[in-house]
């Protein structure tokens, strides 16, 4: 069976077809498809479940087998996938409950209308004995702002911390933040049940909305992440777009291989591999590949 690997902003995800699948993806199966250093390696799969016309319904798994109930660049890269193989310039994905309609701009640009943010009132937080002020926000998935700027090593420890923390029952995404001006914000973000990513979109617009609605800065906002840039409008009903460069990604067995200019990494866009019998995906002749193990 053969999959696509595609990239928003060095957020890397598989995209596969369950239709295709030789064998249903479970949680084990994915964390073994995730690991970098013994399958595919990604920080996720998108999984289409369907598709009808212009519109695709997906599942979004974290690389620990978990799944999300939303993902701003696992939307995008079903949108792109979906847009380039039909010749379509507008999309619907559905996400659980949620439909993310996507516009493909010029070829160049993603804009996805996200639905509507609620942004919480700002909260005390303590972590590892130290208290710092948390801003609860859903954007059909949990998150927690923090307006903090921690050095790499302390980002390392409160990440896992916080994601785990008992105000949490279900976990959750958390972001670090800092304003950079009336439209800007940097963000480093560590995903629920992925840890550290480059980028994601949903946690572009929890900082966004959160910066909106606390009044650290006006509507639109450009998040400046590890991976590149992200701009979020939030609307006076907090409802946000999120416009962000073309996701990158190949599909297989056509060789071609192409890089992020926006990325820190050089990532792998199209790929086979060939992983133990278990996790049900190999290469369509059943040879062995090298897998992306870059990070």
């Amino acid at each position: 069976m053969q999959f696509s690997k595609w990239h928003g902003l060095g957020n890397d995800y598989l995209l596969v077809e369950r239709a295709e699948l030789a064998l249903p993806l479970t949680p084990e199966r994915v964390q073994k498809i995730c690991d970098y250093h013994f399958g595919v390696g990604s920080d996720g799969i998108v999984e289409v479940m369907s598709t009808n016309g212009a519109s695709a319904e997906v599942v979004i798994w974290n690389p620990d087998g978990s799944t999300a109930e939303l993902s701003g660049n696992g939307t995008r890269i079903a949108a792109r996938w979906l847009a380039r193989r039909d010749g379509l310039d507008r999309v619907r994905i559905s996400v659980g409950p949620r439909d993310v309609v996507a516009t493909i701009r010029d070829g160049k640009q993603v804009e996805t209308e996200m639905g509507k943010v609620d942004v919480g009132e700002s909260e005390p937080l303590r972590v590892e004995g130290k208290q710092y002020e948390m801003v609860p926000v859903a954007v059909g998935n949990p998150h927690a702002v923090i307006r903090h700027a921690p050095d790499h090593d302390e980002f390392l420890r409160l990440g896992p911390a916080v994601e785990n923390h008992e105000r949490f029952p279900q976990r959750t995404n958390v972001q670090f933040a800092r304003v950079d001006g009336p439209h800007d914000m940097t963000a480093a973000v560590w995903e629920r049940g992925a840890g550290e990513t480059l980028s994601s979109g949903t946690s572009a617009v929890a900082v966004a909305s959160a910066a909106v609605h606390h009044g650290w800065c006006e509507s639109p906002v450009t998040v400046h992440l590890q991976g590149g840039d992200l701009l979020v409008e939030v609307d006076a009903d907090f409802n946000a777009r999120v416009t962000g460069p073309d996701v990158y990604g190949g599909y297989p067995g056509s060789g071609a291989r192409q890089t992020s200019p926006g990325s820190r990494q050089a990532r792998a866009m199209c790929a086979t591999a060939s992983l133990p019998p278990s996790t049900g995906i190999t290469s369509p002749s059943g040879s062995s590949s090298t897998p992306n193990r870059s990070r």
